[in-house]
């Protein structure tokens, strides 16, 4: 890709997704290419259709985004940068349309019940739809004049929509962290603070896991994440997705990094990455 060049980031969703949001806080000047589903995104770079992939992989009130971490270390792809989404829900409608005829709304499932004080204290009904951006743009194209759609303004901006309401949600935290991913892994130091996202299989030795993990708190290196999954359909083959604050080259990490290899069968840095203000920003 030319330094020059407008990026081509691929995401999960229809235009005004959270996804697409995440996209155009990374690269204002990219050219979003929505995708049906994770794996698409993928593929979209893989084929050459896209440049970059942005992909979410956590949410402060619903934890982690399934899949994600089960396509990470197959993908190919290498995080370059990390995005921090505030998930501000708006109610939309066609436009002339006011608050108080609103009488029934769609989203998606995971949306719905994080408005739910809003949409009881004014008797509005709701169900699930497959996507909200996607539900902003059916709105658009031919719904009714009391129904109503639970998105990002982003999206009413794009399908045309008037936002009767936004900021909706009940809990004023809830923050979805994405990932933006690259073919490349770029190692330099882009920051003052960096982070180092890897997956690793402890081999199959009583404490492993406490042992790997010993090199990181005796260096005063700081893991943020560690969480495990299963691969291949095994009980006993378990691999470990973590994010640590700093370098590979920062002395402490590369000793933490070099005990972790003693106690490991497979050790892959999926990405080294500048760590995004807004990782301090989420309250406690």
């Amino acid at each position: 890709m030319s330094a020059n060049k407008a990026p081509r980031i691929a995401f999960q969703g229809a235009m005004g997704a959270y996804s697409h949001e995440a996209c155009l806080q990374a690269r204002p000047d990219g050219i979003p290419v929505p995708c049906a589903t994770f794996e698409g995104v993928l593929r979209a770079v893989r084929e050459g259709r896209a440049d970059l992939a942005m992909l979410p992989v956590e949410n402060t009130t619903y934890g982690r985004v399934a899949d994600i971490h089960r396509l990470l270390p197959q993908s190919g792809m290498h995080i370059i940068e990390e995005a921090f989404v505030r998930v501000r829900i708006a109610l939309m409608a066609k436009p002339g349309v006011t608050l108080d005829q609103i009488k029934h709304v769609r989203a998606h499932l995971v949306l719905l019940p994080q408005a739910r004080s809003f949409l009881e204290a004014r008797g509005i009904t709701w169900e699930a739809a497959a996507d909200s951006a996607g539900a902003a743009e059916e709105l658009a194209a031919g719904g009714a004049a009391d129904q109503g759609v639970l998105a990002s303004a982003v999206a009413a901006q794009i399908h045309g929509l008037d936002v009767l309401a936004d900021g909706i949600e009940d809990l004023d935290h809830n923050t979805t962290r994405f990932l933006l991913m690259a073919p490349d892994i770029d190692n330099t130091r882009r920051g003052d603070r960096m982070m180092t996202t890897f997956v690793f299989e402890v081999r199959n030795i009583p404490a492993a896991l406490y042992k790997a993990m010993g090199g990181f708190a005796t260096n005063g290196v700081n893991m943020t994440k560690l969480e495990s999954y299963m691969v291949g359909g095994s009980f006993t083959a378990t691999q470990f997705y973590a994010d640590i604050e700093g370098h590979p080259d920062d002395p402490a990490v590369k000793r933490a990094l070099d005990e972790l290899g003693y106690f490991t069968n497979m050790l892959d840095i999926l990405g080294v990455y500048p760590a995004h203000p807004g990782r301090w920003d989420i309250p406690a």
